[in-house]
């Protein structure tokens, strides 16, 4: 069993050259190589994936029952349009957090709506970089 699946959704592939001012000018395989060694660092067993596909997301969730311990994940605009994602982490019985590097919910209304609100445990925003270490440790702890 793993202990943390880190999940992230459609266009994050594009970290690092997607409006880097926002984002950081990271990549996303910088992101998931920090995450790896801050896995490595706290002796935690972590499975990271991402897609830009809605089912391949729900199938993921589906499969992290019983396979996984936490499930950390950021649907990126998926978070606003997705209920089918929501109703896929709603059957997963441990810890989901829910991240976002950049506070999402600002400067556009139509991202103050959350639909994964009710089934997750927790929902961190706007920390940029610093965020993956620090929610990856807080998780260890959990």
């Amino acid at each position: 069993m793993i202990d943390i699946l880190v999940i992230f959704g459609p266009s994050l592939n594009m970290f690092g050259t997607r409006e880097p001012h926002i984002y950081g000018s990271d990549t996303l395989a910088d992101t998931k190589a920090e995450l790896e060694a801050q896995a490595r660092g706290l002796d935690c067993k972590i499975k990271i994936m991402g897609s830009n596909n809605e089912s391949t997301l729900v199938t993921k969730f589906r499969e992290a029952r019983g396979t996984a311990k936490v499930i950390l994940f950021n649907f990126a605009a998926y978070t606003q349009k997705l209920i089918a994602l929501s109703d896929a982490l709603a059957i997963f019985n441990g810890p989901k957090v829910e991240v976002h590097l950049a506070n999402n919910y600002q400067p556009e209304s139509f991202r103050e709506i959350n639909l994964t609100a009710l089934v997750i445990n927790d929902l961190i925003v706007g920390f940029g970089k610093v965020l993956s270490c620090l929610v990856l440790f807080l998780l260890m702890v959990y």
